[in-house]
């Protein structure tokens, strides 16, 4: 499924003379690595040289790990997963109501690998195909060699003691057995994860378990470093699994092989090192993953912390999936509206998010008649504004009020244009969040969670490292709604019943016309094109030097911004979806996502350029193609640029932005950075200035 984009330009040609130069001494490193693979055999050696490390993390009483996934993208998978039949046919036995016997430990092993199946084979039906096979097994692990086999068949030979993990295997035809760079994810079953769960809420494995799953880490991550499959994923990560009869966690470890110092004589030493000082480890709490039955409670957090493990596992090998989390999470709006047409239910009873609204009242020995309010809950949290309505804002001690000026949408949800009561001169760009009282949240809200709580920290991390360009919006304020009547918020925090209470709302500046709007009319030409991909190209030239990525370029988060004074230039809005760590995704859009976005889930460093040259395509009056699958969306990707129909198309409007598109494509999934200076002097040159010969302003 990996896609290479092609374009025969001089630096792809420098990339594949680099690749045959270092050739050689690659095969040299892969050597070195597979000796030391070899060597690495004892887990108790390796944990011994991480103790000490492991001591002072464990003395610290917090973890220093991240999470691994944020709790509102498992909220997100768990709305995906709605209606997939996940079932484990073999029971897991339980440590409290099962006996100790040798029957009951050979039937974990068994119901961990049919666990593992289950997922494996529902995640990959469920967003990847139907129809094509399974190409994955489940095999365990025999501690004596380091070699896969079958559960069943070590039991057999009364062998199940010496089983030490379960893993999920790449099918490979030539080696059958299975070979350690064809594990996807590794799961180890340990006697003693249950009873950290019952020590606090954010429990987190021992340190052990911890370095047991490092050390299983470290011999995958090894393996696929010289691995000689086709396999299109990034080397770096791996997820492990730590499960007992109830519970169960996920280890993630990212690390650059690159950096291990491969002495085949100290292998136990340098592997420690190389996690100490080189990897990224991300550990999730632990908590309950099958019930007192032995049935895993597959709708739990727990469970799906390792769904989701499974899930990105999956894409490694196998690219994104044809049914996005985002498109089968979208359903679950229609799948609460056919349950509630199923129920004979009227729209006036429930509030905005489809739940019904539980209200407490005092009380009272009379019969009284009380007035049905859901209709007025209803219309209240969906907080549609209207021109001339005021909104106040309460942003630490002060409160500011805004005046409604112009209504908008980008399609999905609405914003506003407003202005200060204080200054009703200036133009601002206002967006209200989700009311944070709702119990479940929906599929809209998740959309307004990245529109304005993530995109205000954003905001806020470019205030504060100093980010200073006029191509990017500026955080005016942010804080919350002031709700009509009455707060009864408590003294110790949190909100009161009000619907509104608490909504988050951001405030930016400056306002202009979106790339979609000017398209609409016919007002984005050459000369707006060449200016667009100027200034955008700046503001992320300005973002890169922090470290950051925008992620969701589109002609909707892009305006235009026009002054009394000077030359109207271009702002690039929308940073909700922004990368600031690893862990951060990108938005999927079947039409302006970079290829490796989509393939990968990832950004690379020419993403966003590939993502502002599909932009100006279709802005150019490309014609949208009809795309329904991320599958389709990579093919369409790969014919337009191996027939240079995109290069093509903006030639006819310019000759720089199909050099431009040229460039991008030379770089599209490579490591080499953007060279933004070259392309903003070239850009700059071909701006045409009407303010007797101004120079631009050359911020970036």
């Amino acid at each position: 499924m990996e896609l290479y984009l092609s374009g025969g330009s001089p630096d792809r040609e420098s990339v594949e003379s680099w690749t045959k130069k270092s050739s050689i001494s690659s095969s040299g490193k892969a050597q070195d690595r597979k000796e030391f693979l070899r060597r690495f055999l004892d887990s108790k050696l390796f944990i011994t040289n991480l103790k000490s490390w492991l001591d002072k993390i464990a003395e610290r009483g917090s973890t220093p790990f991240d999470v691994p996934f944020e709790l509102i993208d498992l909220q997100k998978f768990d709305y995906a997963l709605e209606g997939v039949p996940f079932q484990q046919l073999i029971r897991m036995p339980n440590a409290i109501y099962a006996s100790t016997s040798a029957a009951a430990e050979a039937s974990a092993y068994l119901a961990l690998e049919d666990f593992l199946h289950a997922s494996v084979k529902c995640l990959w039906e469920a967003f990847w195909s139907q129809d094509e096979p399974l190409p994955f097994y489940v095999s365990s692990l025999y501690n004596a060699n380091l070699r896969f086999y079958q559960a069943e068949k070590a039991i057999a030979k009364g062998r199940f003691r010496d089983l030490c993990a379960t893993a999920i295997m790449l099918k490979n035809p030539r080696h059958p057995l299975g070979k350690w760079d064809d594990v996807l994810e590794l799961a180890l079953l340990r006697p003693d994860i249950e009873t950290l769960a019952t020590l606090d809420v954010d429990s987190r494995p021992s340190s052990l378990a911890i370095g047991e799953a490092l050390f299983f880490a470290v011999r995958v991550l090894l393996a696929r470093s010289f691995s000689r499959s086709n396999i299109p994923l990034s080397l770096n990560s791996v997820f492990v699994l730590l499960l007992d009869s109830q519970y169960g966690g996920v280890v993630k470890v990212e690390a650059d092989v690159n950096k291990l110092e491969a002495d085949v004589n100290n292998v136990y030493g340098c592997a420690a090192e190389w996690i100490k000082n080189h990897s990224r480890i991300s550990i999730s709490p632990v908590d309950r993953i099958w019930n007192k039955l032995g049935n895993a409670n597959w709708g739990d957090i727990g469970a799906l912390q390792l769904l989701f493990a499974t899930f990105h596992s999956i894409v490694q090998y196998a690219g994104m999936p044809k049914n996005s989390v985002e498109d089968l999470a979208a359903d679950h709006s229609s799948r609460l509206q056919a349950r509630r047409i199923e129920r004979q239910l009227g729209d006036s009873s429930v509030n905005g998010n489809g739940l019904f609204r539980y209200q407490q009242r005092n009380a009272s020995p009379e019969i009284v008649e009380v007035q049905d309010e859901s209709i007025r809950l209803g219309s209240e949290r969906s907080m549609k504004l209207e021109v001339g309505s005021v909104l106040w804002l309460e942003e630490s001690d002060s409160r500011q009020g805004y005046e409604i000026n112009e209504v908008l949408s980008d399609g999905e949800i609405l914003y506003y244009i407003a202005s200060s009561i204080k200054d009703s001169g200036t133009a601002l760009f206002l967006y209200i969040g989700s009311p944070p009282t709702q119990l479940e949240p929906a599929w809209e809200d998740m959309k307004l969670w990245f529109q304005v709580q993530r995109q205000t920290k954003i905001l806020g991390v470019m205030k504060q490292k100093g980010l200073s360009s006029k191509y990017l919006p500026q955080l005016s304020v942010s804080g919350r709604v002031i709700h009509p009547g009455q707060c009864r918020r408590p003294s110790s925090g949190g909100n009161c019943d009000h619907p509104w209470c608490g909504t988050p709302i951001l405030v930016t500046s400056p306002v202009g016309r979106t790339v979609a709007d000017m398209v609409r009319v016919g007002e984005f030409r050459a000369e707006e094109a060449i200016r667009c991909c100027h200034d955008c190209l700046s503001a992320l030239h300005t973002a890169a030097s922090a470290g950051m990525r925008h992620g969701d370029i589109r002609p909707e988060n892009v305006i235009c911004v026009t002054s009394g004074r000077g030359q109207p230039y271009f702002v690039l809005i929308g940073w909700g979806h922004a990368i600031l760590e690893e862990r951060d995704r990108p938005a999927m859009n079947l039409h302006f996502s970079s290829t490796y976005a989509l393939q990968e889930g990832k950004l690379c460093s020419a993403s966003d350029a590939e993502s502002l040259v599909y932009m100006l395509y279709f802005a150019s009056g490309a014609e949208l193609p009809d795309l329904d699958s991320v599958e389709g969306a990579l093919q369409w990707r790969e014919t337009s640029w191996s027939k240079r129909l995109i290069q093509q198309k903006l030639g006819d409007m310019s000759a720089v932005l199909k050099a431009f598109a040229d460039y991008v494509d030379s770089l599209c999934g490579t490591p080499y950075p953007m060279d933004y200076d070259i392309w903003l002097r070239r850009l700059r040159r071909h701006i045409h200035e009407e303010d007797h010969g101004k120079e631009i302003d050359r911020g970036s």
